[in-house]
């Protein structure tokens, strides 16, 4: 029986992995994509998303990237973890309808696949922001910390990684998902200044010398990342064969990787990530760089996707599709010709045998900022 599932399901696996994947981020944090005001009637919600999917199918995208999950809640009925304020402005109040559920069943229509993007570790955008009594800062306040203005869940807890687990069973197990998508946020960033945040896991740190762990406090994290990461792509292997796994790690790997390239954020030492891990392992079945330079700077596009596609990098030849900073077109000025350059760029640049990119975000494609909807699907 397993046998013939799989090859009813290794045909649209196949596909879905080596087509070119053109896709969007829609962010659901802060409102700014969708719902863009927590005010909106679910009406003016489904309208909204309408609009959204329409941009989408107009630029000939694939797939967009919802965030289901933005602080540790839902933009979809969970028994595990409360309704985002994002819909409703309070936490736990519902829209009136499945948010999740309507976006697929459009998306659908117009030949788009939606794949669930989760913030891993983001308790709370705003930790002075009232929470539900099963919000999981409520239900592991000690492993709940402040960092900034944010409140954030400890990486080095089982208990939490198991419920970021939980919600993506969950998830693959109710909808037709294309896939399960990862953000970057899994220990805090530096500030703009470049101040490193005091990260207050001493207790699970300890914990985990107490029996009898060897690593460092930085190999540590690193492999509380790890843990979770391989515990995600077991998961969707297990519940849906055929849904695809993939993270968004910061552009930059670490300093003089790739050499002459200007690191301002070590993701390595200083996020405690460790993104040529999970694609030497085989846990994730795309990586999704956020490469938001313009091409041909200290942090040159090409230099970095080059790197990132190197056998060096990546001797799997897992597939490695970009993140485009289309909101530049705006928050940098960037001319439109920038986002052309840099989608003819990913198509030349080798190995490309499952070439694609990401969006961030939706935004300038549904207000067309710049004509760039032209432009991205004349490429």
């Amino acid at each position: 029986m397993k046998k013939l599932l799989f090859a009813l399901l290794a045909p649209a696996l196949a596909a879905t992995v080596h087509a070119e994947f053109r896709g969007a981020w829609v962010a659901s944090v802060y409102n700014i994509n969708f719902p863009s005001s927590s005010s909106l009637s679910a009406e003016a919600q489904k309208a909204q998303a309408i609009r959204i999917l329409d941009a989408a199918q107009s630029a000939r995208l694939n797939a967009v990237l919802l965030q289901v999950r933005p602080e540790s809640d839902a933009l979809y009925p969970s028994q595990i973890e409360p309704w985002s304020r994002c819909l409703t402005g309070t936490q736990g109040r519902s829209p009136g309808y499945d948010p999740l559920a309507f976006f697929i069943a459009e998306a659908r229509r117009r030949g788009i696949a939606v794949h669930a993007w989760l913030n891993p570790y983001r308790a709370a955008a705003t930790a002075s922001q009232p929470r539900t009594s099963n919000h999981i800062s409520k239900k592991f306040p000690q492993f709940a910390y402040r960092v900034g203005n944010v409140l954030w869940m400890d990486p080095g807890a089982p208990e939490v990684r198991r419920q970021i687990v939980a919600v993506v069973r969950d998830l693959l197990s109710r909808y037709d998902l294309a896939g399960i998508h990862l953000d970057d946020y899994f220990y805090p960033y530096p500030t703009d200044s470049g101040r490193v945040f005091a990260f207050p896991d001493e207790k699970t740190y300890a914990a985990y010398r107490g029996v009898g762990g060897t690593l460092d406090k930085a190999g540590w994290r690193r492999n509380n990342v790890h843990q979770l990461i391989r515990a995600i792509s077991e998961t969707v292997r297990s519940t849906k064969p055929g849904a695809l796994f993939g993270v968004s790690p910061f552009g930059i790997y670490t300093k003089g990787c790739p050499p002459g390239v200007k690191a301002g954020v070590d993701q390595y030492h200083e996020l405690y990530s460790d993104p040529l891990k999970w694609m030497g392992e085989g846990w994730v079945d795309y990586l999704a760089p956020q490469l938001y330079w313009a091409e041909g700077g200290p942090q040159s596009f090409s230099a970095l996707l080059r790197w990132w596609r190197s056998p060096q990098a990546n001797p799997r030849g897992i597939p490695v599709w970009p993140g485009l900073a289309a909101d530049r077109l705006s928050s940098h000025g960037w001319p439109a010709s920038e986002i052309a350059t840099q989608l003819a760029l990913e198509k030349s640049i080798a190995p490309r045998a499952h070439g694609g990119f990401l969006l961030w975000n939706i935004g300038p494609l549904t207000k067309n900022t710049k004509n760039i909807l032209a432009v991205v699907r004349s490429h």
